[in-house]
Order: C-alpha cells, then sequence, then structure tokens
C-alpha cells in the first residue's frame, strides 16, 4: 500500500464505536483461530513462532476482511466517511472507498521491475492481468511468485492493499482443491464469492506456514556422481624445503589439469562424457590450487575426496606432507561466500555455482523424460505434446523457475530458458 495513505484517523474512529470495535475483533479472530485449534497454538504460541511481523500481518488480513464487511446496519467504512471524511484527503477518502470495495484473490506474479512495478495475474476469476505500481515489495517478489492479496484501483493506477500472503505450491493447491465442488469440478469464482473467502486465504496460508516451520527438514542435494553435496577442502602442507615451482610442473603434466593460470587448475573428468557446461566440454571433478607452502584441492563429495588424496598421494606422496580436511554444507557455503569475499583458503564462488550448475542441467536434462506426478504421470515431453495437459507443463516450469529464484544464493540465479524452449512452450511464460 502506498505511503500516503494514513489509517491511524480511522483506527481512533472504530476504537472510539464499542460496537464496530467488537465487530473487528470478531472478525480479526476468524482468520488465525481455526487454524491455531488446529495445531494446538496459543496467541503467545503463535507469536513466537511466525515473529511480530507476520503476526501483525494476519492481524491485517483480518482488518482488510473488516473494512469490507457488510452488516444489517451498515459497513464501517461508509459510516466513518459520513461521519469524519470531511477531516481526510481525498486520496484517503479515495482509497477508503475503493479497499472497501475490493475483495482478496489470489494472484501469480510476472515483470517484476524492482522499486517499480510488476504485473499482477488473477488465478482466480479469470480478470485481465493488471500492472500495480508498488515500490518495496517489487524488492522482495520474484517471477512466478503467488500472492493472496487485494488490488486496489486507486487514483489512475493499482496498488496492493497492505496484507499480502505469500503463497506456496503447497497453499495454491490446497485453496484451488477447496474451491471445487462435490463431484470436483473448480467452482466458478465471482467478486462476490471472494467477498466471503478472507478468512480462508488467511486460514490456508498460515496452515501452510506452520507447517513449514515445525517440520523444517532440508532436502538432501546430490552431486553428479549421486553422492550428498558437501564441500571438501583437502589442504596438502609442503614437505620441508619444497617449493612451489616443484609442484606446478608435475600437475601441468596431467591431462584432467586444465590450467588456469600458474598456481591453479580445474580438475576435469577425461573419461567421462562432454558436457556443454564444464571445463572444456568435460565434467568438472574439483580445483586445485598453490597457496602458500600448500597445494589446496576443493571437491564437493566424500567419495570424491577419498579418490582426490589417492591421487595426489601417488602424485605427490613424496614432497607434500597428508592433509588437514575441512567440511562445508551448501548452505555454509553461501553464507560465507554472501557475507565476505572469498578468503584464503575458502571453496572459490565459481567452483560451487560450476558444480550445481552442472547438477541441475544434468537433472533437468533427464527430467524431462521422466514421467512426473505433477504431469498425471506423463513425463515433460510426453505432457507438452498434449494439448490438455500443456498448462500443467507451464504450471510445473513456472514453479521450478519460482523455487530456484527463492533458493540459496548458489543456485538462485539458474537460467530455466532453454527448458522453456526445447519443450515448445514459450508462449506460456507471460
Amino acid at each position: 500500500m502506498s505511503g500516503r495513505i494514513d489509517l491511524s484517523a480511522l483506527l481512533n474512529f472504530i476504537a472510539q464505536e464499542q460496537l464496530w470495535h467488537d465487530r473487528l475483533q470478531e472478525v480479526v479472530g476468524e482468520h488465525p483461530h481455526p487454524t491455531m485449534e488446529e495445531f494446538d497454538l496459543g496467541s503467545e504460541d503463535l507469536e513466537e513462532l511466525l515473529g511480530e511481523s507476520a503476526t501483525m500481518l494476519l492481524w491485517g488480513c483480518g482488518f482488510e476482511d473488516f473494512l469490507a464487511r457488510r452488516y444489517p446496519d451498515g459497513n464501517i467504512i461508509d459510516l466513518y466517511l459520513k461521519r469524519r471524511g470531511w477531516a481526510e484527503t481525498e486520496a484517503n477518502r479515495a482509497y477508503f472507498a475503493a479497499l472497501r470495495d475490493t475483495p482478496v484473490s489470489l494472484y501469480e506474479v510476472s515483470d517484476v521491475r524492482p522499486g517499480h512495478s510488476m504485473v499482477l495475474r488473477d488465478l482466480l476469476t479469470g480478470a485481465d492481468p493488471v500492472a500495480v505500481q508498488e515500490k518495496s515489495a517489487t524488492q522482495s517478489l520474484h517471477q512466478w511468485d503467488r500472492i493472496a492479496v487485494r488490488v486496489v484501483p486507486w487514483e489512475d493506477h493499482f496498488v496492493m492493499s497492505g496484507a499480502a500472503l505469500p503463497y506456496t505450491a503447497d497453499a495454491t493447491a490446497m485453496l484451488l482443491d477447496a474451491l471445487r465442488d462435490e463431484d470436483g469440478s473448480p467452482v466458478q469464482i465471482t467478486r462476490e464469492i471472494l467477498f466471503g473467502l478472507a478468512s480462508l486465504f488467511t486460514g490456508i496460508w498460515l496452515g501452510t506456514e506452520l507447517e513449514r516451520m515445525l517440520d523444517q527438514e532440508e532436502p538432501e542435494i546430490l552431486n553428479r556422481d549421486g553422492d550428498p553435496l558437501m564441500f571438501h577442502e583437502l589442504r596438502f602442507p609442503f614437505a620441508k624445503g619444497v617449493t612451489q615451482k616443484q609442484i606446478a610442473p608435475v600437475l601441468n603434466k596431467r591431462r584432467d589439469m586444465m590450467s588456469e593460470g600458474s598456481k591453479s587448475w580445474v580438475w576435469i573428468e577425461t573419461g567421462k562424457i562432454r558436457h556443454s557446461t564444464a571445463s572444456e566440454g568435460y565434467p568438472v571433478f574439483g580445483s586445485v590450487e598453490l597457496k602458500g607452502r600448500a597445494l589446496i584441492v576443493n571437491v564437493d563429495s566424500a567419495a570424491r575426496a577419498a579418490k582426490a588424496e589417492a591421487v595426489i598421494t601417488d602424485l605427490l606422496g613424496e614432497v607434500l606432507r597428508p592433509p588437514l580436511t575441512s567440511i562445508e554444507t551448501v548452505g555454509q557455503v553461501s553464507a560465507a561466500n554472501d557475507a565476505t569475499a572469498c578468503d584464503d583458503g575458502a571453496i572459490p564462488p565459481e567452483l560451487v555455482q560450476q558444480i550445481l550448475q552442472e547438477q541441475m542441467d544434468l537433472h533437468y536434462r533427464s527430467t524431462l523424460d521422466s514421467p512426473l506426478p505433477m504431469l498425471d504421470g506423463l513425463s515433460p515431453r510426453e505432457a507438452a505434446r498434449d494439448p490438455s495437459t500443456r498448462d500443467k507443463v507451464v504450471g510445473w516450469l513456472k514453479h521450478l523457475e519460482n523455487g530456484s529464484a527463492r533458493s540459496n544464493a548458489a543456485i538462485a540465479g539458474y537460467d530455466f530458458t532453454w527448458m522453456w524452449h526445447e519443450l515448445g512452450v514459450m508462449d506460456g511464460r507471460r
């Protein structure tokens, strides 16, 4: 919501009107309480889990619902504007009236211009997409995000209301399932129906958010070999009297060591099938670097670390001492690389990115021909060829792209464009 809107006078008015204040409390309670009972949580438990900002977001959802409620004796916005409208700015009066007449719906985000605007497409009513002027939300929202919010026509443009709920794929599926008839067919959603669904949007968001927070087991990430992705740094100290000039020529003679300068090499797998994302077309095994009086090897799994130690020991065991090994997870590496530049001995961020890019390329290449539950058991290629399932392929790709954008920094920049082209569904990427 625009920073020019001031709700303070309206809130003071409601606080002084006991009937309307009680109604507000009742509506605000309708939004979280059923879910709180399901999870056996009290108000203090909820705030401890969600934090103050999310708790206030819940209150905001109930507050906006209350502003749109029509009671037998009227609506609070109508009453306020009748009694106190003269004291409000023209912009405030227009916004209050528009908010009163705008229901919440589920929107898909596209064409994000950070700090300026984005396009929102209503997934429930089929209304035309609208460009929304919004500064703060565009800094955190990503392509294909889904949000439950009120899109308010105001002055000569559209704005978002203050209460916007980020919807995950699970929350979206639950909402769509809830909006089906007994025979399973989707309910025809109108604006009038949406006015009665505000607490449903909140309840589904809260339920999925609590489940996520109470079960935060991270998915396992595997490397190309199918081993758990764990970054190993092996630091081989030089034996007494050994210099870098004695080590470098030995490494330069190996076909699987691609020089990237006088003191660093990319360790490739020359016996493996060529792959377009790897150095010189070959898969990357790891990296090797000379720093000070040590040879440092970085690989992405315990199995590769064992192999690297054996190879280097066999090759240079007479001039190197046994290695000192450190291990980091993907999350630890990403956090360290975000917090500071790569220090001495740290895993190079370009290696992290290259390994993950290679892993994702190979994974998604094979996925195109694999049956997926999300596509009714069809492979993406099969589903893309069938007009009846083509939209599901588009939804699957949007789900992948959005999930990548919201993941850790190391893989957030993965480019899925090649998959849209290969499946022939670029016309759905809007």
